[in-house]
């Protein structure tokens, strides 16, 4: 089976504290070239984010990470260190998707439009997008990529990476009674405790059930990225894609 890599941004969660992988490894730095860490707000208020790069000026992240004030940092491995490859670009304006639903995180997703293209290199390039429609099959193999917490009291500030499965709608919808398969995916290796999540207060539960999903209430889980996408950068998607979001954000849409 080829592998997947199925984007995560490690978004923080209202009310949590850090994103977290347990049980994967630091990647190698660069590998994914897509990643953003996104920091919000002011200096003296400031929270963090993930997203990717969808196009040289778009990045997607979480519609419960607007702010007023976003910068984005792209061509990072150690986003606490000022490393050459970076690119600090400011954010323009705020797309949030317009089914976002503040109560129960339905559609928690939205495009930032970046004030400057990036400078395309190796270390800084878009993820290719989704057709929309497609679905991953259960047992596809995923990796999961973000910065945050590896253990309750230890975190990196270096990105890391870990490889968990594709779980089918039926076990999903057994253990949460809200899951959609049309704008959700399981994830995880019921075999390992790997998995990667939000809540410190979910750590027992995350750990006992081995997977994890894209929620639609920050109360249960973890927000992922939308899609799978292979090795090769053709990407499957379950739910509406970044290419419909661009199109209606651009002039004369």
């Amino acid at each position: 089976m080829q592998p997947l890599l199925l984007l995560l941004a490690l978004i923080l969660l209202p009310g949590a504290k850090a994103g977290k992988i347990i049980g994967g490894q630091e990647a190698r730095p660069h590998s994914h070239p897509y990643m953003a860490y996104l920091q919000v707000g002011s200096p003296e208020d400031l929270t963090s984010c993930g997203g990717f790069l969808v196009r040289e000026d778009f990045v997607m992240t979480a519609a419960h990470c607007w702010g007023s004030v976003i910068n984005v940092t792209l061509g990072a491995h150690n986003i606490r260190r000022l490393e050459r490859t970076q690119q600090r670009i400011s954010v323009l304006r705020a797309i949030p998707h317009p089914g976002y639903d503040q109560q129960t995180f339905l559609n928690d997703i939205m495009l930032l439009q970046l004030r400057n293209r990036i400078r395309r290199n190796r270390v800084v390039r878009p993820v290719a997008l989704p057709n929309a429609g497609e679905k991953l099959r259960p047992g596809a193999l995923c990796t999961v990529a973000g910065w945050g917490r590896v253990s309750l009291d230890r975190r990196t500030d270096r990105l890391q990476e870990a490889q968990l499965r594709v779980q089918s709608d039926r076990k999903c919808s057994r253990r949460f009674s809200t899951y959609s398969s049309q704008t959700e995916i399981c994830v995880g290796d019921p075999r390992q405790r790997k998995v990667a999540f939000k809540h410190l207060e979910e750590w027992e539960e995350d750990l006992h059930t081995a997977y994890t999903y894209a929620a639609s209430s920050w109360r249960r889980g973890i927000l992922v990225a939308p899609w799978c996408v292979t090795i090769k950068l053709k990407a499957l998607s379950p739910m509406e894609t970044a290419k419909e979001l661009l199109r209606k954000s651009s002039p004369g849409s």
